[in-house]
């Protein structure tokens, strides 16, 4: 286990926990808009946000999984250290966290069943950057429309026309985070 694995944990964590937590679900419960999420440090390239998210919504019970340049022995070591989660591949996870790119096929995570749509991955993908411009979102949390930059856009409509059934996404850069729930519909702007 490296030294970088020990550091990385909120410095006040109930109050950091809190403030992280509340961003999360602003960030879902009003798709299309920039939310400030910070405190966590992980190995790169995890950014504050995603580790900040992780510190958040994952525990000893969360499967995880890691693609790309996130799945390194650093960054295994330090949630390992700091969260406990176990990590999984695509088909059991909860959460999974990579860029666009990485997390490809997104097909290869869990949408839910009938019975317990719940069960379900949540995906945080690493972006260059995070912006209110690009594709139209409407839906649930938006008085008229939302902008968001996404990496694309037939899979998030495909993800919509599957609701209940289907993923929520976290987009993270930086300290800054987005979220679009499954029930949000996007359009090209």
């Amino acid at each position: 286990m490296s030294d970088q694995s020990l550091i990385g944990a909120f410095a006040t964590p109930p109050q950091d926990a809190a403030r992280a937590f509340r961003a999360a679900l602003n960030a879902l419960a009003r798709p299309g808009t920039l939310h400030e999420i910070k405190g966590g440090q992980a190995p790169a390239p995890v950014s504050e946000a995603a580790a900040s998210l992780l510190l958040t919504l994952c525990d000893p019970e969360t499967p995880l999984c890691l693609m790309g340049a996130h799945d390194t022995p650093e960054i295994r070591d330090w949630i390992a250290f700091q969260i406990g989660a176990p990590i999984v591949g695509p088909a059991k996870a909860m959460f999974a966290l990579g860029t666009w790119d990485a997390l490809q096929p997104v097909t290869a995570f869990p949408i839910g069943t009938a019975e317990y749509p719940d069960r379900s991955t949540t995906l945080i993908v690493e972006m260059e950057a995070l912006s209110q411009d690009g594709a139209q979102l409407t839906g649930p949390g938006i008085e008229t429309t939302a902008s968001l930059s996404l990496p694309a856009l037939e899979p998030f409509q495909m993800n919509a026309m599957l609701f209940p059934l289907g993923l929520d996404f976290y987009f993270t850069s930086g300290t800054q985070i987005a979220g679009l729930p499954r029930s949000t519909k996007v359009e090209a702007n």
